[in-house]
């Protein structure tokens, strides 16, 4: 399956915030106030993926900021379900790595639910390790997973 990555446009909100909803549970998925908090922060970016067949449709996105020297941190990565399984996660992880590489970042930060196996084995086979567990961070019950990888070359 073929994609094309764009930059986030204004038009794509709604898609978007869509997407987030179909791909995690209420209370974990954004609402529409988060969504744009995380869409504007300084620092973050947002990565479109078009899936390429008729009619053109958003396949999914990722958002992306660089938080503190040298670190980036993946804030979401959405995938519609009948896009999965077909490179399209990889895709989006490696172009917002690219990104983060370019601008002298030397690890990537994100989270996961503990629970959310297809996740974490995802995230495993790109080269993410745990890094610590951070309690009660979904809805205030349910852990996470901070997850990390080195990116780049470090001078030393």
């Amino acid at each position: 399956m073929n994609f094309r990555l764009r930059d986030f446009q204004a038009g794509d909100f709604e898609p978007l915030y869509r997407l987030d909803q179909e791909c995690f549970p209420p209370g974990i998925s954004y609402s529409r106030r988060d969504l744009t908090h995380y869409l504007r922060m300084r620092g973050a970016f947002t990565v479109v993926a078009e899936s390429q067949s008729k009619p053109l449709e958003i396949a999914g996105f990722i958002v992306a900021r660089r938080v503190a020297k040298g670190m980036g941190h993946v804030i979401t990565l959405d995938t519609l379900a009948k896009f999965r399984r077909n490179g399209l996660g990889t895709l989006l992880m490696n172009a917002v790595e690219e990104r983060f590489i370019s601008s002298g970042c030397h690890a990537i930060i994100l989270e996961t639910a503990v629970d959310n196996a297809p996740a974490i084995a995802f995230y495993k086979c790109l080269g993410y390790f745990v890094l610590k567990t951070i309690p009660r961070y979904y809805q205030g019950r349910l852990d996470a997973f901070m997850m990390a990888k080195r990116i780049g070359e470090r001078e030393v």
